[in-house]
């Protein structure tokens, strides 16, 4: 059996450990980063793949390139300034590249 293309993907430019900020911007239409997580930074915990943008798909287009997606991590007082959980504490979120700058 022939094995299947692979879909055109941007490049990686982070990897596990990397500090990252998320763009802090709202534009129009279907979004997938929470609008709480904006604005703050955090560690690349993996990469995920590379995957269609689903921004994209849900403006009826073909969401390549793929974007790559990662999991990051935040420490959950740095996101929430009033936790009152452990220092220890972080909330891990998959976020697409194009989201994402260096911290």
């Amino acid at each position: 059996m022939p094995k299947l293309a692979e879909p055109p993907a941007v490049a990686a430019k982070f990897k596990a450990g990397d500090r990252v900020r998320v763009r802090k911007t709202a534009p129009l239409g279907h979004i997938r980063t929470p609008f709480y997580i904006r604005g703050h930074a955090g560690e690349i915990e993996r990469l995920c793949g590379a995957f269609p943008n689903p921004e994209e798909l849900a403006q009826m287009r073909s969401g390549l390139p793929a974007q790559p997606l990662y999991r990051v991590r935040f420490r959950q007082k740095e996101v929430w300034p009033d936790y009152r959980g452990p220092d220890s504490d972080v909330v891990e979120i998959e976020i697409f590249q194009h989201w994402l700058e260096k911290a």
